[in-house]
């Protein structure tokens, strides 16, 4: 079941948190829990996913998103994400998530999402790491991230998109679709 009450948590948790620029990282921290774990006693590798979202809303909200999609009718969708298991994470450890903007072009918004666990001595180590492309939609198709960025008061060109990204925008584009195989039985 989707965590709505952690989801709430977080987004009155962050309610009178200083607005944020389309750009800006959004930190927030996350307890791992028993219902988190997969049969293994680690964190289950779709349960990350759903704990990015609980970083993404709040960022989105911070950044005045969810007026702009309320006020035209747009929603948010995922349209596609790669992610990195790298650290293995157990029971009641706490999580730093950074959240941002990469960059956009003309169809998308990309974003990366991680997961830090600090250590004794200070240093952080990075325990997964997220690759997003999300889009805008409207009853009419998707929305431009250039519409969607003027109604947001953010009118501005996207960085360069790093060549990692890039690359997986690319590689992502010879994957067939519908995939293959689909008809075995």
């Amino acid at each position: 079941m989707y965590p709505y009450l952690r989801m709430y948590k977080e987004m009155w948790k962050y309610k009178g948190a200083p607005k944020l620029g389309v750009l800006d990282p959004h930190i927030s921290y996350h307890r791992i829990w028993p219902q988190d774990l997969d049969p293994w006693k680690e964190l289950n590798n779709g349960r990350t996913l759903t704990l990015f979202d609980l970083g993404r809303i709040p960022m989105a909200r911070r950044m005045g998103l969810d007026k702009v999609l309320a006020q035209n009718g747009w929603g948010l969708t995922v349209a596609g994400n790669s992610t990195r298991y790298r650290r293995r994470v157990t029971v009641f450890t706490r999580l730093r998530q950074v959240s941002r903007v990469i960059g956009w072009d003309a169809r998308f918004i990309y974003m990366e999402q991680s997961f830090w666990r600090d250590a004794q001595d200070g240093d952080a180590e990075c325990t997964a790491q997220m690759l997003l492309r999300s889009a805008i939609i409207s009853k009419g198709g998707m929305v431009p991230p250039a519409k969607m960025l003027a109604a947001l008061g953010a009118d501005m060109p996207s960085p360069p998109l790093p060549d990692w990204v890039t690359a997986w925008i690319a590689a992502d584009a010879l994957r067939p679709w519908p995939p293959e195989g689909g008809n075995l039985r």
